[in-house]
């Protein structure tokens, strides 16, 4: 592995890590919230986020993976909390799954990083490695709404328990 690449995966475990720093203090209960407003809680941003750097990596390789056919149907784009199922990771699961995700990709692409593929469906990608500067930039994108809807959250329980002290 090249030091370009070496640090596409720092990177990518740097990110990561604040993913998962950001969800560090948030409750199972938190995770389920879906606040006015939005479309999508936390559990299924952590799902979309974990579900999105291997269906992009699976898109460009031509590979099939039947886990990922299910994430899919919890987690793919246009899906919500309510296509889950008694077989959908739980928050904890996710967090662990997340956890993992960058060591697994980088020990089973890592040395694939620069084969050429054939266009993908979704997008141009012809590499691994440009597959994965994408899902980075996605990954941003969901740890930002992830923090939009703890926010949310907890400015609502603040407002809440302001409101039942003037009541008091």
């Amino acid at each position: 592995m090249n030091e370009r690449q070496e640090a596409l995966f720092k990177s990518l475990e740097t990110y990561r890590m604040y993913l998962l720093d950001d969800i560090e203090d948030v409750t199972e209960e938190e995770a389920e919230i879906i606040p006015d407003g939005f479309r999508n809680n936390i559990r299924w941003n952590m799902g979309h986020t974990y579900l999105d750097q291997y269906l992009w990596v699976l898109d460009v390789t031509g590979e099939k993976d039947e886990m990922m056919k299910k994430f899919n149907q919890w987690f793919g784009f246009g899906t919500t909390p309510g296509n889950f199922s008694q077989e959908t990771p739980s928050f904890q699961e996710l967090k662990v799954m997340l956890k993992n995700q960058v060591k697994d990709i980088k020990e089973r692409y890592g040395h694939r990083l620069e084969e050429k593929y054939p266009p993908t469906s979704m997008e141009h990608y012809t590499t691994i490695e440009q597959v994965l500067v994408r899902t980075a930039f996605h990954e941003g994108m969901h740890l930002q709404a992830i923090n939009d809807i703890k926010k949310f959250i907890r400015h609502a329980e603040k407002s809440q328990f302001r409101d039942q002290e003037e009541i008091s």
